[in-house]
């Protein structure tokens, strides 16, 4: 199926965003740090699973952009092989992916590690997806409204597009197409989540991320359509 076009408008000039409040960091720490007590059993098998395959090390860090565009190493479980390299995004079908890193991604396991991130007050629970640097433009005013809060393990636009990785591999050019077509509707959804952002719409966003964790795919997809592969001339 054709997928939608959804046109994106970037704000002129920033949006007035309010910062993250301590008492919301607080929150997300406390319960973050509780997670990873109540996880840890599950963590471990998790690492052994890395480790019988492909070895050191379990953990992958990679440079991100945090709040105000300061830079910090985001934490995940290591989903592909040591000896790869390749381009900052993965699409589907990739081959530097492990099979124990496939299933990670698939039910998005390998996220759980930023959990330390939200105890380190780095990230938050709930808040726009950080990005490498090379996909962020300071001097742009959407990214300046965007970059007033933390980072957050999960979003709104994370869950609309849920199947980035299938997404892309639908495009001759995923990096052009991400950065033109994907990262802007990702944008614009930050934009409106952090204008009606609350805690009550948090855990909503936390409940539909958790299902859509457990069952990939059974969401409805046609808001993460922004550009059809093919439209991108």
């Amino acid at each position: 199926m054709r997928a939608n076009l959804i046109i994106v408008n970037q704000p002129e000039s920033a949006i007035e965003i309010p910062e993250s409040s301590w008492w919301r960091q607080w929150i997300d720490s406390c319960l973050s740090a509780v997670a990873l007590l109540l996880l840890s059993p599950f963590l471990l098998v998790i690492a052994a699973g890395i480790f019988l395959e492909t070895g050191l090390p379990i953990v992958f860090s990679q440079s991100r952009v945090g709040r105000n565009g300061q830079l910090f190493h985001l934490l995940k479980f290591r989903s592909m092989r040591n000896d790869t390299s390749g381009p900052p995004l993965t699409v589907g079908g990739d081959r530097r992916v492990t099979r124990v890193g496939h299933f990670l991604r698939k039910y998005k396991l390998d996220e759980l590690p930023q959990l330390w991130n939200v105890v380190c007050a780095e990230m938050s629970i709930v808040g726009p997806r950080p990005e490498v640097a090379e996909f962020v433009d300071l001097c742009k005013p959407v990214w300046q409204s965007v970059l007033r809060v933390r980072p957050g393990i999960t979003d709104p636009a994370s869950i609309a597009f849920h199947q980035e990785e299938e997404l892309l591999a639908k495009s001759s050019d995923p990096i052009r197409y991400y950065r033109e077509a994907v990262l802007p509707a990702k944008l614009a959804m930050n934009i409106a989540y952090l204008q009606e952002r609350s805690l009550w719409l948090d855990f909503q966003v936390v409940l539909r991320t958790v299902f859509c964790a457990a069952f990939p795919g059974k969401l409805d997809t046609e808001q993460a359509s922004p550009l059809a592969p093919e439209d991108l001339k």
